[in-house]
């Protein structure tokens, strides 16, 4: 599912529109990543396989507002082309074919929508346990051309000018005008909500 430049949570936010006392992190593209669990579902999805789609972040921010953590806003951007099928979990054989079924104007039309972002609306502060807090962040989740609200939770702790987060987030692509993938004559489908698996590390701006 390579129009996951999913936005999966930080992206660039102009220093001058942070809110004042608040510190913004750039992401380290090469330490943060998403993955994508695409399930089976029908009559015979026993025959089917679960494909496992990953992609690094591409560029992103994090502004946190340590006063009050519900200021704090995220953006993520992904470069839907650098979605990759890992071939975990299926054929080694099918892996090319479900690359190319992914791209194609069958589910992601990479060529026609290059970029997935989102955008943070609101956080919610859930819990703290020691220096780790837990977090609800809703959005703008733009993916296939079409923007829809989205939401996750993630686990963020903050240390010595580093910011790092894990969490998870349910995405349906029929919201997003993408039609799950059939075969068999329907007996094997692509179930319609995908979960998507994050890491993010960001660093502070210079």
């Amino acid at each position: 599912m390579r129009s996951l430049e999913f936005t999966a949570l930080l992206g660039l936010l102009l220093v001058s529109s942070s809110p004042q006392g608040a510190t913004t992190y750039a992401i380290d593209s090469d330490a943060s990543h998403v993955v994508a669990q695409v399930d089976k579902t029908g009559l015979f999805s026993f025959a089917g396989h679960t494909h496992e789609v990953a992609a690094p972040v591409a560029s992103g921010s994090v502004t946190v507002d340590s006063s009050n953590l519900s200021r704090s806003t995220v953006h993520l951007v992904f470069d839907a082309s650098s979605l990759k099928v890992t071939g975990k979990g299926e054929p080694a054989g099918d892996v090319r074919e479900v690359q190319r079924t992914m791209e194609s104007d069958r589910v992601l039309d990479v060529s026609r929508f290059p970029r997935v972002s989102f955008d943070s609306r609101e956080i919610e502060v859930l819990g703290r346990d020691g220096d780790r807090v837990k977090l609800r962040v809703t959005g703008d989740l733009m993916l296939h051309g079409v923007t829809r609200p989205a939401s996750a939770e993630l686990s963020a702790t903050v240390a010595a000018g580093r910011l790092s987060a894990t969490g998870t987030a349910k995405v349906k692509q029929t919201d997003f005008g993408i039609q799950p993938v059939t075969a068999g004559a329907g007996t094997v489908r692509v179930k319609d909500e995908v979960t998507v698996e994050f890491t993010l590390v960001a660093q502070i701006r210079d």
